[in-house]
């Protein structure tokens, strides 16, 4: 079975304004339904998730795994 990709980060709070979690910029039904997904819809949900993340109200507090992932790949170039 192949791994599914996920933007998910184990910070699992919703903003009660965009509806967009903190952690991912998901929505509620976008999480619960992402097993469901076709690899081209998981695609779209990953494509707007920055705009998305930019919009709510707080961030994160500490280093996310993709920021993580990120600087560790910048380090590695």
């Amino acid at each position: 079975m192949a791994a599914i990709e996920s933007p998910c980060i184990l910070v699992c709070s919703m903003d009660m304004k965009t509806g967009y979690c903190f952690g991912c910029g998901r929505t509620r039904d976008e999480i619960s339904g992402w097993i469901e997904m076709t690899p081209q819809q998981r695609s779209k949900v990953m494509d707007v998730l920055p705009g998305r993340l930019e919009t709510v109200e707080r961030r994160p507090r500490r280093e996310t795994r993709r920021a993580r992932m990120a600087r560790e790949r910048e380090t590695l170039s």
